[in-house]
């Protein structure tokens, strides 16, 4: 089936699919977009989707529709729980037992310390940069309230996308209770993507590179860097999460702009651990679909 774009180029939108260009009736006729081929090459995810990043729209995808582990990625969907909730100032006290679950799970942290207190927000960067399990349970703890409350408002809140292949058990992604407790598919995660996005707070952080906590009263300074590569590697990344574990490998959820064309996409244990891999293989797709428009439309 073809599947179809809509750009805006010159103030008309047009209709941009694997077979050309379709436009409305315009004064001059536009070019036809010669796709490089069916399918983005080269691409060792096996699990992954392309979608057009205004209406969701899958450009490309391969296995959409089937669950896997999804590791960090459900960090997206802890974040956009916590910043719904519209209190990013609220003060939270990082609790002890957040260190303890790092600890056992071997989880990645921001290195946050049991009694320190945060603004939720400065929690988010926590969060979403340095990929920290610790900031994950402090905010479940905090906006839950509880583990289990939290847990719910995530899997409530997924119900609500229509994220129908996908459940939460854990607030970080790692394998609690099992490796593969949390799971989602290609599809559910770019509509999650796409609705966390859609938020300004959100948006900010995860196209944050870095973010600088200076020491304050009631916390040690901090300075976290983002996992996230394709920020640093392709023009107009702008977001979102990595992703590693045994089960799920080397996962990455995406977003870039360009020549005012947004693109949102998955890719799913890409490596066995290799977060490079996954980001040659975002790379690969969104060339698939940028390069071809680029080289036939009078959008640079």
């Amino acid at each position: 089936m073809a599947r179809v774009l809509q750009v805006v180029v010159a103030g008309v939108v047009v209709a941009v699919g694997q077979g050309g260009v379709a436009a409305p009736a315009v004064s001059a006729p536009l070019p036809m977009v010669p796709w490089v081929g069916s399918e983005p090459q080269g691409v060792r995810a096996p699990g992954a989707a392309l979608a057009d990043g205004v209406t969701g729209t899958l450009l490309w995808s391969r296995e959409a529709s089937t669950p896997v582990p999804i590791a960090s990625i459900a960090k997206v969907m802890t974040a956009l729980v916590v910043v719904s909730s519209g209190d990013l100032e609220r003060a939270v006290t990082v609790p002890s037992e957040a260190i303890g679950y790092c600890v056992r799970h071997d989880g990645s942290t921001a290195g946050l310390a049991a009694g320190e207190v945060l603004t939720a927000r400065a929690l988010l960067y926590a969060l979403m940069l340095p990929s920290g399990c610790d900031a994950a349970y402090t905010l479940a703890e905090s906006f839950g309230p509880g583990q289990e409350g939290f847990i719910a408002r995530m899997n409530d809140t997924a119900s609500h996308i229509g994220m129908g292949g996908t459940q939460f058990t854990d607030p970080s992604g790692l394998p609690v209770p099992t490796d593969y407790s949390t799971y989602s598919t290609p599809a559910d995660l770019v509509s999650l993507g796409l609705r966390a996005m859609m938020l300004p707070a959100f948006r900010e952080i995860a196209g944050a590179r870095d973010f600088h906590l200076a020491a304050g009263p009631g916390h040690r300074e901090h300075h976290w860097h983002t996992t996230n590569q394709l920020l640093h590697r392709y023009p107009g990344a702008v977001g979102i999460k990595t992703g590693w574990t045994d089960a799920a490998g080397s996962c990455l959820l995406f977003e870039t702009v360009r020549a005012g064309i947004p693109m949102i996409g998955v890719v799913l244990h890409s490596s066995p651990g290799s977060g490079a891999v996954a980001v040659d293989d975002a790379e690969r797709m969104l060339r698939w679909v940028y390069d071809p428009l680029f080289a036939a439309l009078p959008i640079g």
